[in-house]
């Protein structure tokens, strides 16, 4: 019977064996079944759970890769940069830092951040802080107005020069005025933050630089020190705590010396941070010993000064404990180790090549000597004059302003001219010339702009190499898989269109589409040029905008101006984002959730110009399932996606083939439709 109710219980439901030890009347079958439904009950609220987290982590995640929560994220990182940056403070008096993250940034970046300075000066600073409210509403004026001018690029102090213009003229404005200005030298000293800062953020905005990030850690530490919702609560002593169980030693010791400038204690803190970075160097120590350093040297050094003040141990110690969850970031930038000969070696060339090209692009000119012209005509129009000897007039006196003129029937010549139609014809001949001469002129001028920019193109690149070669970051990890697919027909043999995709470095995808103008054998084969050299520079890790930048010089020196348009799609794998590169290019489309969304317009075509012409760039996100699609211009438009049915079901292959097959009923061109699509957790392919 036992055996019978243990087969019961281990082959049915509890309930079954239940039934069973209630006829058997058995006790210990009794106990064994109520172990078993205790135990049944626990597995049961351990799966409930499971499923639960599971479900928690796809809506984490779903949660993660919506743009739109990046964005709000983002604006309210940009909020609080200038809610905290408008907190600094130097010998009790407001400092600009709030200014200089205002005009590194752009657009609503610049925007938010104002918004967030400003209230921070009105709570902060109360009245004090009418002369932040104003820094932050010119900058944020100079920021809007100068975010599109080429200026700023090509002037990287443009920006720090505006920001020491506006702390200057405001601060000799309050001085006038009498409106609590600070004394002379910390008037001084807000004028040299404001140029600091502004240019420690502009740089930083364009590249990562070890340097620039621990000037950066130093200016946070030196904004939060102000800022303690409690009294023994400052989040300077926890961003401090923080650099110095993780930050490098640059990093710990520009913290404490921030606090230090800060006079938030008399306690040096520069000394405590730097022997709290010193006992991660010693041998055999114990974990824990690094995370309790900074509030114990913290308590040493305040008693070797004779000084007392408990303020900054709670936060040193939450910072240095919480640094348990940060990324550890103690490796400096090591320029001589052994890949110090290759990174002096990339600094080097990079230096030659921008000096090369300010060589080139400072070249000088000879002046047009306007008057020889007139003398030339006057010498060829009079040397055969019969009337020359008995001439009271001299020709070779005229203005050179008449060449820039029409010469209409010869009323601006010389009144006492007896053959004014001869010295007429000459001087048309003149300025003929001269039009020749400065077409010629502005040729070359081309020619050396096309040369310099390449010569700058590369100096920025070999720059980043040895940069990333300092850093020693680990590299990137695809999270996405590309699906793409390309369909193509051509009015003749010889199809116009080339459509690459192709892997770059860095988990950077490349989908390129290159439409040769028009159709036949010539259009194929700029198109098949173009795009191979733009494959290349891509692959080889040239970024995608001064590849696009070569190919357009390329082009203009060789007089094929509108030989091709340029579509290029960059994919991150690791993030998911796009950014399309349009030059002449159809615009493109992304699919979401059956709505079409148009991006980018028509532009002129490259090879027009060296200077004036410039790619177009968009940016979106294919990490909810949207669908990429890039047309040339024979492939219809919105029109044949208008026509053809969405399926989700359906691959990127057959949506291309649906889209192509709907545009042939118009299309007069050569016509390509690439489809692409991202799928998460894979490795690329």
């Amino acid at each position: 019977m036992n055996l019978l109710l243990l087969y019961t219980l281990f082959a049915h439901d509890a309930r079954n064996f239940i039934t069973a030890q209630i006829l058997t009347k058995n006790p210990t079958c009794f106990m064994i079944g109520f172990y078993y439904q205790r135990e049944r009950n626990v597995v049961r609220m351990m799966v409930t759970i499971g499923v639960y987290v599971r479900r928690g982590q796809r809506f984490m995640r779903r949660w993660a890769a919506n743009p739109r929560i990046h964005a709000l994220l983002q604006g309210g990182g940009y909020l609080l940069a200038g809610f905290f940056g408008s907190a600094a403070s130097l010998g009790h008096y407001l400092q600009p830092v709030a200014l200089g993250l205002i005009c590194a940034q752009t657009g609503w970046a610049s925007v938010l951040t104002a918004c967030g300075s400003c209230l921070g000066y009105l709570l902060f600073w109360r009245s004090n802080g009418a002369v932040g409210v104003v820094w932050a509403a010119l900058g944020l004026s100079a920021a809007l107005l100068l975010q599109e001018k080429r200026i700023r690029q090509e002037a990287p102090l443009l920006m720090p020069a505006i920001a020491t213009l506006i702390v200057s003229v405001t601060g000799l404005l309050f001085q006038y005025y009498g409106m609590n200005g600070p004394p002379v030298p910390f008037y001084i000293l807000q004028v040299a933050m404001a140029a600091g800062t502004t240019g420690v953020f502009c740089y930083a905005m364009e590249r990562r630089d070890p340097v620039v990030n621990w000037l950066v850690y130093g200016l946070a530490v030196l904004c939060l020190a102000q800022v303690a919702p409690v009294p023994y609560l400052s989040f300077g002593y926890i961003a401090a705590g923080a650099l110095a169980v993780v930050g490098a030693f640059p990093a710990a010791a520009l913290a404490g010396l921030a606090l230090d400038l800060a006079q938030v204690t008399p306690t040096p803190m520069t000394a405590v941070l730097s022997l709290a970075y010193m006992v991660r160097l010693i041998p055999g120590r114990r974990s824990l010993m690094k995370y309790i350093a900074p509030a114990f040297l913290y308590f040493v050094v305040m008693g070797i000064c004779g000084t007392w003040d408990l303020t900054p141990a709670p936060g040193l110690l939450i910072g240095s404990v919480g640094a348990l969850l940060l990324p550890k970031q103690t490796a400096l930038p090591n320029r001589r180790s052994e890949m110090g000969p290759a990174q002096v070696h990339l600094e080097l060339a990079a230096s030659v090549l921008r000096q090369m090209e300010n060589m080139i692009l400072d070249t000088q000119e000879n002046p047009i000597d306007e008057q020889a012209l007139i003398a030339r005509a006057a010498e060829r129009a009079c040397g055969s004059c019969p009337c020359r000897k008995n001439c009271r007039e001299q020709p070779a006196q005229l203005s050179p302003s008449i060449l820039h003129r029409p010469l209409g029937n010869g009323s601006d010549l010389l009144g006492g001219c007896r053959k004014s139609g001869r010295l007429l014809m000459e001087l048309r001949r003149s300025q003929e010339q001269l039009r020749a001469i400065r077409a010629d002129r502005d040729r070359q001028g081309e020619y050396r702009t096309a040369v310099g920019q390449q010569y700058h193109f590369l100096s920025d690149y070999l720059q980043d190499l040895s940069d990333e070669l300092a850093q020693h970051r680990a590299p990137p990890r695809a999270v996405f898989q590309p699906e793409v697919a390309s369909c193509s027909v051509g009015k003749t043999r010889d199809n116009g269109d080339r459509c690459l995709w192709f892997a770059g470095i860095a988990c950077r995808y490349y989908i390129l589409l290159c439409d040769g103008m028009g159709t036949g054998p010539e259009a194929s084969r700029s198109a098949g040029q173009v795009s191979t050299m733009l494959r290349r520079l891509l692959s080889s890790g040239y970024p995608a905008a001064y590849a696009l930048r070569s190919i357009n010089s390329l082009c203009a020196l060789q007089g094929q101006a509108g030989a091709v348009t340029l579509d290029l799609a960059e994919l991150r794998l690791d993030t998911g984002k796009v950014t399309i590169y349009k030059w002449g290019a159809a615009p493109s489309y992304v699919i979401s959730h059956g709505e079409i969304i148009k991006i980018g317009t028509a532009t002129p075509p490259p090879g027009l110009s060296v200077t004036d012409g410039r790619e177009t760039v968009e940016r979106l996100s294919l990490r909810r399932g949207e669908t990429l699609v890039l047309l040339s211009d024979g492939a219809g438009g919105e029109e044949s996606l208008r026509r053809v049915w969405m399926d989700t079901e359906s691959t990127s292959g057959e949506l291309a083939d649906e889209i192509l097959r709907s545009s042939q009923a118009v299309s007069t061109d050569d016509a390509t439709v690439a489809v692409v699509r991202l799928h998460a957790g894979a490795a690329p392919v």
